[in-house]
């Protein structure tokens, strides 16, 4: 990352060592609600009930001692957060872990609070595992991708420290590009390929012009889990179900159909950063005394595959990010001709089989100064130990800009 004229920019790219260059660009802000007062009593939150969470905590499967990074915003503590592992910021324009902007905590109570301040209420889909915090925004929710892929190298770094198994990325570019152009597709791949599922959001675009094309990092990668998001219509019945019109789907430029897989992602309320400003700015949506916020988004819909895939692997350390992938998939149900996630379903449904065997890997990943020996990848059980940083020459690639637009603020 570089700061330089426009002019030199242009030199740069005349470079012969040089494959790509573009902007680090800055974040996309969501709109501002109605503020109306907040209801009286504590509204119900379906998605545990509607994807059978609840059948697998009975098997005795929590998540416990399985590693989830949340790459966004921060997490501020909070008692519902019982396993708060480490949080660690890599804004350099940020002076605090926990989240001023309010993402972060969101998404992380999806994935792993336990509801100590609701008596159980709220509850995210895999509240015993180690949640990790790798904040990328500063006090306003500004990101760049750079910083992303500063946090997925510290992920890969300290992964069996932590046993990181998981990697959720509640956030989208702001650059359209093909995943061979993206860094942080690539950087995505790198964990992916080290044992790391990585677990996206689709986006929030569905509502425009581009509804048919998924062009965004890291939705757009084919190797990911990529997360679209359901309207549970008010209940936990899944056949009467919907995709709402915020949420992004189609094909990338490479012909791949994203998402691969839906969860609920409208009203869902989860723990609120009690270092944002959002019970002030948005009071209607505030519940529980303060403790608990609801928002919609793909972003609402990426933890709780996070949580689904954690709560896998306790079940079968052993499976690769590819077998995860498969079993998720291929366990879902089929609603309004989307694969709706079933978390028992997949928990107890016995294969082994992968997906992306065959799929091409970023073409970032076979330049650098240690590029991929293809022949030498093993793709039936994926392993991919080789595939490293070094891989990458990360000095031309395309440093776009994030989108936490994928919160939905009028939905």
């Amino acid at each position: 990352v570089a700061e330089m004229g426009a002019a030199t920019a242009v030199d740069l790219s005349y470079n012969a060592s040089v494959n790509w260059v573009s902007l680090d660009g800055a974040v996309d802000s969501a709109g501002k609600p109605p503020k109306d007062p907040p209801p009286d009593t504590l509204p119900d939150n379906y998605y545990l009930d509607t994807l059978n969470v609840r059948p697998v905590w009975d098997m005795g499967y929590d998540g416990s001692g399985i590693g989830v990074a949340v790459i966004d915003s921060g997490v501020t503590n909070d008692a519902d957060f019982a396993h708060l592992g480490l949080r660690v910021s890599f804004n350099a324009n940020s002076n605090t872990v926990n989240d001023v902007y309010g993402h972060g905590t969101h998404v992380a109570g999806i994935v792993a609070g336990d509801g100590a301040d609701s008596n159980g209420f709220y509850q995210g889909v895999a509240p015993g595992v180690t949640l990790i915090s790798l904040k990328i925004s500063n006090e306003q929710g500004m990101a760049y991708e750079s910083d992303a892929v500063d946090a997925m190298q510290w992920a890969l770094d300290n992964k069996d420290v932590f046993n990181i198994r998981v990697v959720n990325l509640s956030l989208n570019s702001l650059t359209p590009s093909s995943y061979h152009e993206n860094p942080m597709s690539a950087a995505a791949e790198i964990l992916w390929f080290n044992g790391i599922v990585v677990v996206a959001s689709s986006g929030n675009s569905g509502g425009n012009e581009i509804y048919d094309t998924i062009n965004s990092s890291p939705a757009h990668d084919p190797f990911v889990i990529t997360v679209g998001a359901m309207d549970e219509k008010g209940d936990s019945r899944r056949k009467n179900d919907s995709v709402p019109t915020f949420s992004a789907w189609g094909q990338t430029y490479e012909g791949y159909l994203k998402p691969e897989i839906y969860a609920p992602g409208k009203d869902i309320y989860s723990v609120l950063s009690k270092s944002s400003s959002w019970d002030v700015d948005y009071p209607d949506r505030t519940v529980g005394g303060g403790e608990y916020f609801r928002l919609s988004g793909t972003s609402m819909s990426a933890p709780m595959v996070s949580g689904a895939a954690a709560l896998l692997l306790q079940a079968e350390p052993n499976l690769t990010p590819d077998q995860v992938k498969y079993r998720l998939i291929q366990s879902a149900t089929w609603v309004s001709g989307w694969k709706y996630l079933d978390v028992y379903a997949a928990v107890t449904t016995p294969t082994t089989e992968s997906a992306n065997t065959g799929i091409e890997a970023s073409h970032l990943l076979w330049t650098g100064s240690d590029p991929v020996a293809w022949d030498s990848v093993n793709w039936g059980s994926v392993n991919w130990g080789s595939v490293n940083w070094g891989s990458v020459n990360w000095g031309s690639v395309n440093w776009g800009s994030v989108n936490w637009g994928s919160v939905s603020w009028d939905d």
